[in-house]
């Protein structure tokens, strides 16, 4: 793969402080919940501006010249703020897989900012979330591959929308996939979208990845997917993004209808 147009070795402390770009940003977080348990199993970063500005603002300012910094920046302010807020659950950061040069060499300042500011890699989930279609599946692969010996969980993000779907799963196994909010939204009411997700389920039991439901919104749609045997879910039922913080989750959200 050729090297970004940006690449150069960076350091955490760098990409954390915003010095790298010519913009800054910060980071939200959205909890993961599992209704089993009724515990958070993870928060995921989302980029804000400073001023809670929505994170379409933000990635608008990123283009072929700067991604691979700011694919670097994500990753070190995500690890800096969780360990800062003292997030007792897994991180979840996307990563744009244009942006990885060769995985051995973009991963360091991940690592670093994991060691640096003491959160384990092995509570650190990296998304793949480039919509994109990546021509390139055996690079794809050997990053997945890359980060896991590494010890980081991965995950395919946005999994039935675009290009992620069952002919990447094929390719490329990942810890988890996080089912698109566009098949989860109203299921209640749709019988070809939970035939849909009944088989994605089967296929992801069958090789043992585990499925988060992004996008819930009503009680409803939790009860169908909690039907089917989905304990992993995200959405605003639970609890919106918090601006540099950890969201409460209230006890009411994990009971069904």
């Amino acid at each position: 793969m050729n090297r970004p147009k940006d690449y150069r070795p960076l350091g955490c402390g760098e990409c954390a402080g915003g010095r790298v770009l010519d913009f800054d940003f910060t980071m939200a977080f959205q909890p993961i919940v599992n209704t089993a348990t009724h515990e958070v199993f993870a928060h995921e970063a989302l980029a804000r501006g400073l001023h809670e500005e929505p994170a379409g603002q933000v990635l608008a300012q990123v283009n072929d010249g700067n991604r691979y910094r700011f694919d670097q920046t994500c990753r070190a302010k995500a690890v800096r703020l969780a360990a800062r807020l003292g997030m007792p659950s897994l991180l979840s950061i996307n990563f744009m897989p244009k942006a990885v040069y060769r995985p051995e060499l973009c991963i360091r300042t991940t690592l670093e900012a994991a060691e640096t500011h003491g959160f384990p890699v092995e509570r650190i989930i990296l998304e793949i979330t480039e919509s994109e279609k990546v021509d390139d599946h055996a690079h794809l692969r050997d990053i997945v591959n890359h980060y896991a010996a590494c010890g980081f969980k991965t995950a395919i993000d946005d999994f039935g929308a675009g290009y992620a779907g069952l002919n990447l799963l094929s390719e490329i196994q990942t810890d988890i996939i996080k089912l698109d909010m566009a098949l989860i939204r109203n299921i209640d009411g749709d019988k070809v979208r939970q035939a849909i997700v009944k088989g994605i389920l089967q296929v992801c039991r069958d090789l043992a990845v585990t499925v988060i439901a992004e996008g819930v919104e009503t009680r409803e749609d939790l009860t169908v997917l909690q039907s089917f045997g989905v304990e992993l879910f995200q959405g605003y039922h639970f609890a919106k993004p918090a601006f540099e913080a950890l969201a409460l989750v209230p006890t009411s959200a994990y009971a069904s209808a």
